[in-house]
């Protein structure tokens, strides 16, 4: 049986008079069940992209508040008195947001039927919320980018030509590398980009490759990933690329990781083992 609900997006206004707003957040509300729930993005990149800089300690700080405050309220729900009246999400939400000109903002509610409240919420906030924070994880240089630093001392040793796409291929989950090399196991070769303007962006970037590698160590294949890093030339976020580094270091199966400033070492290096496998074929 389907529970109705009723939802509320939270939302960063950047100008009242104009109504210029981003999406940072989803609340779900279900009178019949009791079920009151938050999630909130502690990302603040495209609200810096868009609009202006930001302070990332402080709206983290605020959004976590809400999401806590949300669902703690949630929790207590079940436990009030049966006789008490079932409020409408505007209601409840205005605890935790008084209704104002303040930058954040409950919008007006929406409604919806559920056969799963939390795959429901879920789902609202990749729909309102995460596909565009994702889309938008605004990079000073991105992949590409860290590549050029890479490719350049690659292409004087003549190595390049070698490199060519090679898609791995596990039971629930393929990727495509663009960079790979065979040599008895398959090496691939993926410049990864963690100069961010959010330092939350960084970190999450990594989970994110964490998660990829977790998923391709079932394939039949042997391979080794090497991480080609480009770090955030940003010296406020350095802390977040050693997050992110520590992160890494969770992936399974054979990896390396390779910095800018070892880009001419690491040629050097891959130059050998291309002509010694060479030699020996």
């Amino acid at each position: 049986m389907k529970t109705p609900y009723s939802f509320s997006v939270l939302r960063y206004v950047h100008d009242p008079v104009t109504q210029e707003f981003i999406n940072i957040g989803v609340a779900v509300y279900a009178p019949k069940t009791g079920f009151l729930r938050a999630i909130c993005t502690t990302h603040y990149a495209r609200i810096t992209r868009m609009f202006t800089k930001t302070d990332g300690n402080r709206f983290r700080q605020l959004t976590r508040y809400v999401q806590e405050q949300v669902n703690a309220m949630g929790e207590r729900l079940p436990s009030e008195l049966p006789f008490e009246p079932s409020r409408a999400i505007e209601q409840l939400l205005s605890r935790v947001l008084p209704p104002d000109d303040s930058a954040v903002q409950f919008s007006h509610p929406g409604v919806g039927m559920s056969h799963d409240l939390e795959k429901s919420l879920a789902e609202l906030f990749d729909r309102y919320v995460e596909r565009y924070s994702l889309a938008s994880d605004a990079s000073r240089r991105d992949d590409e980018d860290i590549w050029r630093t890479f490719r350049e001392p690659l292409e004087r040793r003549h190595i390049t030509a070698h490199l060519a796409p090679k898609r791995i291929v596990a039971p629930n989950y393929d990727y495509e590398f663009q960079r790979a090399w065979k040599n008895r196991i398959w090496h691939l070769y993926e410049p990864v980009s963690f100069d961010m303007v959010d330092g939350g962006s960084i970190v999450e970037k990594a989970n994110r490759w964490v998660g990829r590698a977790t998923s391709l160590n079932d394939s039949a294949e042997s391979f080794k990933i090497h991480l080609l890093l480009g770090e955030p030339q940003d010296d406020r976020l350095q802390s977040n690329f050693i997050k992110a580094q520590n992160i890494l270091n969770k992936m399974p199966g054979k990896k390396e990781f390779v910095q800018e400033s070892e880009a001419e070492a690491f040629a050097d290096e891959l130059e050998k083992q291309v002509r010694q496998h060479e030699k020996s074929s």
